[in-house]
C-alpha cells in the first residue's frame, strides 16, 4: 500500500518528491478492483455482472502481457530506471504480485460463490461432470469422439519429445501417469493442448438439456475422456493451466527499411515470448506446479491457482448466447440529431454550421454517412483518413474503398503498431492499396493516434475542406460501448490545420504553425502547460479561473507538477480520469484543491475533454490524447477546440459537469492510492451520468 504522504511542515515541498506520486502499475492494478466491484454489485443486472468479471480477467492479461513483462526485462537487464514514485522494477513487481494475488482470488470467489450460483437460480447453469445424467454422459461421449478426439494430439514427455512451446494465453492439460506405454517408456507425465478451433463453452442441445440455458466447459469434456487419450495407462490426474507471455513487439526503429515486413515477422513470434505469468488449477499438486515452474523459468509469485478455468474471459459470450434481457442493460437506439435528419447534402449544413456528436448516446450513423457522401459525391475529389482500430468489417473501410475504386484520391494513414491490432490493420492496408488507395504507416517511431478525416470538395465557389475530429476510433462497434465525441466542421482554419498535420504524416517537411488545432508531439505539451499557468496567473489577479479535465490516464511527471503548482496557488482543479493515475489528490500544501474521480458504468468512458476557466471566458478542447508521456512524447495526436458557444456549453456539460454529479457510478481518489465508491447522501436523489446521458439522447426499447 502506497503510504499517506507526510506532513510538510513550513518548508516548501519539492514537487520532485517521491511520495507524491502513485504507481503506474498499481494504479491500473487499482482500476481493476473497481471493474470488479461492479462484478459483485448486486444492483448491476446479472449478465452484465458477469461480463464486468470477464472485462478484469481481459484486464489483467494485457496488464501481465504487456506491463509484467516490461518490468520483467527491466529486471532481468538490473535496471535502475524508476518513475516519479522511485519505486524499482522489483519493488514494482512485488507489490503487484501481492495486488494480482488478491485481485485474483476475489475474482474466483465472486464466480464461485455469488456470479454463478445466480446464473444457476435463473436457469443458466454450467454443468460439472458429476452434475451429467445418463442421458448427458452418452452425448457428451459421442461429441468427444467425434468432434474433440480427432483434434488432439497428447504428447508424452521423454527425451525425445521435450516439453512443447506452449502459446501465449493457450489452454492446456498436465497429466500424469503410471505403467508403461507401447514402447516400453515410463516417463509418466504428458501434455495435451486444447486446440484453438475448438469452442471453451459448449450448450447441451435441447433435447438433453435439463434447463433452458445449460452449458458445459471444454475443459469438463476433456478431464471425463482424458483417459482415452492414454489407452492401457493408469491415468493420475488431469490439471488445467495456462501460459500468460511477453505480447510487447520489438521493431528496431534505427534498422527498419520496411515497417510492414518487419512487423508481420514479429507477429510470428508473439505467440512465443518470454513467460510471465502461470495459470494452474488449484487442486493441480505442489509438485506437478514447481514442475510446470520450472519449464517455464518462473519464480513462485509468477503462479496463480484458480479456483475454476484458468480463463475466465471465455464466458465473456455467454451474455450474447442468452436471450433473457432482464437480466442485461435495457436496449437503446441513440439519437440522430434531428437537424441532420431527412438531410441530403450534410456538406451544406457543414458550410452553416459545426456539428457535435456525443457517441454512444448519439449515433455513430453520421459518421458513416459523411464518409459514404463524400465517396459517392463527383464533386469530392479527395479523402484523407487516419486508421488506429477500425475493425475488420467497417462501412466506414468500404466508402474509402468504393471512392478509391471511382478514382477519387484517397490518402489512408494506417498505424500498424495499434496494439493487438496489427495482423487487422496490415489486411486493412493491403485491401485499400488493392482499391487504388495511397496507404502510408505514419511515422516511424512515433504512433498515429489522432483521428481525422479531411474531405476536399468542389463547391460553387471554389474548393473547401470539410472534417471531422474525434477522441475515439473509427470503429463501429467500440462507438456503441466507448464514450467519445465527434466534431465536424468546414471552419477554413480548422480544416487547413488538419490538412498541414496530413502532410507530415504523408510527406517530408519540419512542422507548420497551426491556427486552432495542438498536435502532439510538437506542441500539446506546452500547451497545455501554457493554459495551467494562465489559470495560475488569473487565479492570482483575481480572475475566474478552473481547470477541469476528463481524460483516460494521467501519468506524465511534468503535468502533474503543473497541477500541483496550480493547485498550491489555489486553482480549483477537477479531474475525472477513468484508469491509471499518478497524481494524488489532497496532499496539504501540494494538491489540498484537486479532487480525482473515476467513472464505471454501462459504457467504457473514453473522453477527452480539456477545459480551462480563461478569465471567465472558458476554452474547450476535446482531444485524442491522454496526459501520458506516451501520448505527449511519442504519438501523433490533435487537441483540437469547441469554437460554437453552444457547442461548448454542451461539451462541459455533458463530459464535465453531469460526471461531477454522479453519486451512483463514480469513485473518488485518495491521497493514499485508494479509491472510495461515492454513495448518494441522505435525501439527494441518485445520479448517473451516463443514465442521464441517456434519458437525454437515447431512446430506450422496452
Amino acid at each position: 500500500m502506497d503510504d499517506v504522504p507526510r506532513g510538510l511542515g513550513e518548508l516548501e515541498p519539492s514537487l520532485d518528491d517521491p511520495s507524491f506520486y502513485l504507481n503506474r502499475e498499481l494504479s491500473q492494478l487499482e482500476f481493476v478492483r473497481r471493474v470488479l466491484a461492479l462484478a459483485k454489485d448486486t444492483a448491476v443486472p446479472l449478465l452484465e455482472r458477469l461480463r464486468y468479471l470477464c472485462i478484469t480477467s481481459a484486464v489483467l492479461d494485457e496488464f501481465f502481457e504487456i506491463r509484467v513483462a516490461g518490468l520483467k526485462q527491466r529486471e532481468l537487464h538490473h535496471s535502475v530506471h524508476s518513475g516519479p514514485d522511485n519505486l524499482s522494477p522489483t519493488q514494482t513487481l512485488e507489490r503487484i504480485h501481492q495486488k494480482a494475488h488478491n485481485l485474483v482470488d476475489s475474482q474466483y470467489q465472486s464466480l464461485n460463490h455469488d456470479i454463478l450460483p445466480a446464473l444457476a437460480e435463473e436457469g443458466i447453469r454450467f454443468l460439472r461432470r458429476d452434475e451429467w445424467d445418463k442421458t448427458q454422459k452418452e452425448f457428451v461421449d459421442q461429441l468427444f469422439h467425434n468432434e474433440i478426439l480427432p483434434l488432439l494430439s497428447p504428447l508424452g514427455l521423454d527425451p525425445s519429445h521435450p516439453f512443447p512451446r506452449v502459446q501465449n494465453k493457450s489452454l492446456n492439460f498436465i497429466v500424469p501417469l503410471e505403467g508403461p506405454d507401447a514402447f516400453g517408456r515410463d516417463h509418466g507425465i504428458a501434455v495435451v493442448q486444447a486446440p484453438r478451433a475448438l469452442p471453451r463453452i459448449i450448450p447441451f442441445p435441447a433435447e438433453v438439456a435439463g434447463g433452458p440455458y445449460d452449458y458445459m466447459f471444454l475443459t469438463s469434456i476433456i478431464h471425463a475422456h482424458v483417459g482415452d487419450l492414454f489407452p492401457g495407462m493408469e491415468v493420475k490426474g488431469c490439471y488445467q493451466f495456462r501460459l500468460t507471455r511477453n505480447s510487447d513487439l520489438f521493431v528496431d526503429e534505427e534498422e527498419v527499411d520496411d515497417l510492414l515486413h518487419a512487423l508481420e515477422g514479429e507477429l510470428r513470434s508473439r505467440h512465443f515470448g518470454d513467460a510471465v505469468r502461470l495459470e494452474v488449477a488449484e487442486n493441480c499438486p505442489d509438485t506437478i506446479t514447481s514442475y510446470l515452474q520450472h519449464q517455464f523459468g518462473l519464480k513462485p509469485d509468477d503462479i496463480y491457482k484458480v479456483d475454476g478455468p484458468v480463463n475466465l474471459h471465455r464466458l465473456m459470450s455467454v451474455p450474447d448466447l442468452v436471450a433473457r434481457p432482464d437480466l442485461k442493460f435495457r436496449a437503446f437506439t441513440p439519437e440522430v440529431p434531428e437537424e441532420i435528419l431527412g438531410i441530403h447534402d450534410i456538406f451544406d449544413l457543414l458550410r452553416k454550421k459545426d456539428l457535435l456528436f456525443h457517441h454512444p448516446f448519439q449515433s455513430f450513423a453520421p459518421v458513416v454517412e459523411f464518409l459514404k457522401k463524400a465517396a459517392e459525391d463527383p464533386n469530392v475529389l479527395a479523402i484523407k483518413m487516419t486508421l488506429y482500430r477500425t475493425g475488420s468489417d467497417s462501412a466506414l473501410i468500404d466508402a474509402l474503398e468504393t471512392a478509391a475504386l471511382a478514382g477519387k484520391e484517397v490518402t489512408v494513414v494506417i498505424e500498424l503498431m495499434a496494439r493487438f491490432d496489427e495482423r487487422a490493420n496490415i489486411d486493412l492496408a493491403t485491401r485499400l492499396q488493392d482499391a487504388g488507395a495511397y496507404v502510408a504507416y505514419g511515422v516511424v517511431g512515433y504512433k498515429t493516434h489522432a483521428k481525422m478525416a479531411l474531405v476536399l470538395r468542389r463547391d460553387s465557389d471554389g474548393l473547401r475542406n470539410y472534417v471531422h475530429l474525434g477522441t475515439g476510433n473509427y470503429h463501429q462497434r467500440t462507438a456503441r460501448l466507448y464514450t467519445d465525441f465527434g466534431l465536424m466542421t468546414s471552419d477554413p482554419s480548422m480544416t487547413e490545420d488538419v490538412r498541414r498535420l496530413f502532410l507530415l504524416l504523408t510527406g517530408l517537411g519540419t512542422p507548420q504553425k497551426m491556427e486552432r488545432i495542438v498536435p502532439a508531439p510538437f506542441d500539446l505539451q506546452k500547451g497545455l502547460l501554457a493554459w495551467i499557468e494562465t489559470e495560475i496567473k488569473n487565479h492570482e489577479a483575481g480572475l475566474p479561473a478552473r481547470i477541469q479535465a476528463k481524460m483516460n490516464s494521467l501519468t506524465d511527471p511534468k503535468m502533474i507538477k503543473a497541477l500541483y503548482k496550480a493547485s498550491q496557488a489555489g486553482v480549483p482543479i477537477d479531474l475525472i480520469v477513468r484508469g491509471t493515475c499518478r497524481l494524488k489528490p489532497g496532499i496539504p500544501g501540494v494538491s489540498e484543491t484537486i479532487q480525482v474521480r473515476s467513472i464505471l458504468g454501462r459504457f467504457l468512458e473514453h473522453t477527452r475533454a480539456f477545459v480551462f476557466e480563461n478569465g471567465g471566458e472558458p476554452l474547450v478542447f476535446l482531444s485524442s490524447a491522454d496526459w501520458m508521456e506516451r501520448n505527449l512524447y511519442r504519438r501523433v495526436e490533435t487537441c483540437f477546440p469547441v469554437l460554437d458557444p453552444k457547442l461548448k456549453a454542451r461539451v462541459r456539460a455533458e463530459a464535465i459537469d453531469c460526471y461531477l454529479k454522479d453519486n451512483l457510478w463514480a469513485w473518488v481518489l485518495g491521497p493514499d492510492g485508494h479509491y472510495e465508491r461515492i454513495q448518494p447522501e441522505k435525501g439527494s436523489p441518485p445520479l448517473s451520468a451516463q443514465e442521464s446521458l441517456l434519458a437525454r439522447f437515447g431512446a430506450e426499447k422496452p
